[in-house]
């Protein structure tokens, strides 16, 4: 298993996230591959990693989920991977005391690269759906938790987070259209 850094917006490397690359093994049958290892990643980490529930999610093209994300005492790690299909993957780091505060990256996770996501609490999480569809799974580290969840708004302007431009309709849940600035999420103190 490999892994390293991923670029903000700014081209600073971020603290925390990981870009995960298992090891292939491929032959005339497929391919195999170790998607998880708790030894491995928490040697990683420097530190433990308890992974308490698993999601499943599966998109139309277009369809944009996030940025998702929750407050203490319920914040999530998760570990992400795209099984079927392509999509862009985005974090935007929203601890107030970090030096990349506010800042983005994204990475494309496909079931050709076979990449995963590492990301640590104290981060926004999103992606958009560039195939015809995708099949995308994730585990997170604290269950689910309807009081403590927020979303910081997709096209925050301050952010500016830049979306691939290949998707002409972007399809959104109300929930994600309704969303708080970071403005807004600092002014409700909403941040982590």
């Amino acid at each position: 298993m490999d892994y390293k850094k991923i670029l903000n917006n700014k081209r600073e490397p971020l603290e925390g996230p990981l870009i995960i690359e298992p090891k292939v093994f491929k032959d005339k049958r497929g391919f195999f591959l170790e998607s998880w290892n708790r030894k491995k990643m928490e040697n990683i980490l420097k530190k433990d990693i308890n992974f308490v529930q698993d999601n499943h999610s599966f998109s139309q093209k277009g369809v944009l989920r996030g940025m998702h994300y929750q407050v203490p005492p319920f914040q999530q790690s998760k570990l992400i991977r795209c099984l079927s299909g392509e999509i862009y993957d985005v974090v935007v780091d929203l601890r107030k005391n970090s030096k990349t505060f506010g800042t983005w990256a994204g990475i494309i996770l496909n079931d050709k690269n076979l990449k995963e996501f590492w990301i640590p609490a104290g981060f926004a999480h999103g992606f958009i759906t560039l195939s015809n569809s995708a099949n995308v799974i994730y585990k997170t580290d604290a269950y689910w938790d309807k009081k403590s969840e927020n979303a910081l708004i997709w096209n925050d302007k301050t952010i500016n987070i830049k979306w691939p431009e290949t998707i002409c309709e972007i399809i959104i849940s109300d929930k994600d259209r309704e969303a708080k600035t970071l403005n807004e999420l600092k002014n409700l103190n909403l941040l982590l």
